[in-house]
């Protein structure tokens, strides 16, 4: 069943999707509503000259913080500390080298203009959050961006223009939030990417129950930083 989205933040039940996970189309991206939305499991979704989409998929990939798993290779990666990996540094810019990285079977990005709107005025919040792979030189190689209530940390997108970079970012992430009491990564959908991670699939119904009491417990908001050490 598909619902237009009304002007009031409300949310039909994420139960009530269509088999594809899409749920709704209408509303607005402001930082009341997609604060709203991700605590009820929703997410905007949606390429230029559509309406904006919001999606409740089922199943649901989710990484916990506590089963990642680190490929050998990359492994290796990460300790020659080839990347400076920082937070909240550059969100701006990792957003919009998300919305132009080539993805191969992607036609166009679904990072539309008022998505940008919508992700940086989160971030200005304290509740969209980046990670950042600098080289040696000082430039932004990699990293990904999410978004942080009370104790869920939603990932978006990630991007690399050097080898392993958002690979390495993402594991510095998940790491620091493990050590911050977040037991889980939302992921979304599938990928085989995140499959080699540990991330697994859960029914939408089993998601939900799980993130009532993280996205209902204090949080971290403002400016995040890596621990020191």
């Amino acid at each position: 069943m598909l619902f237009r989205i009304p002007d009031q933040h409300v949310f039909p039940d994420p139960s009530l999707s269509e088999p594809s996970g899409l749920l709704g189309v209408g509303g607005d991206l402001s930082v009341p509503r997609l604060l709203l939305a991700y605590r009820q499991g929703i997410f905007p979704w949606y390429s230029d000259g559509q309406p904006i989409l919001w999606w409740s998929p089922d199943p649901r990939m989710v990484l916990r913080t506590d089963s990642l798993k680190v490929p050998r290779s990359l492994g290796k990666r990460i300790r020659q500390q080839r990347y400076r990996v920082t937070m909240d540094q550059a969100f701006s810019q990792v957003i919009r080298n998300c919305k132009s990285a080539d993805r191969p079977g992607q036609a166009g990005t679904w990072l539309t203009q008022a998505m940008l709107d919508g992700y940086d005025a989160l971030h200005a919040a304290g509740h969209a959050h980046s990670v950042e792979a600098w080289d040696a030189d000082g430039s932004l190689v990699g990293g990904l961006y999410g978004v942080a209530i009370g104790q869920l940390y939603c990932g978006e997108s990630m991007f690399a223009h050097a080898p392993d970079a958002s690979k390495v970012a993402f594991v510095h992430l998940v790491r620091q939030l493990h050590q911050w009491g977040f037991p889980i990564v939302d992921c979304q959908v599938y990928t085989d990417h995140l499959d080699r991670f540990g991330a697994t699939e859960v029914p939408r119904q089993e998601y939900l129950r799980t993130i009532q009491p993280l996205v209902a417990a204090p949080g971290k908001t403002g400016t995040w930083a890596f621990d020191a050490g």
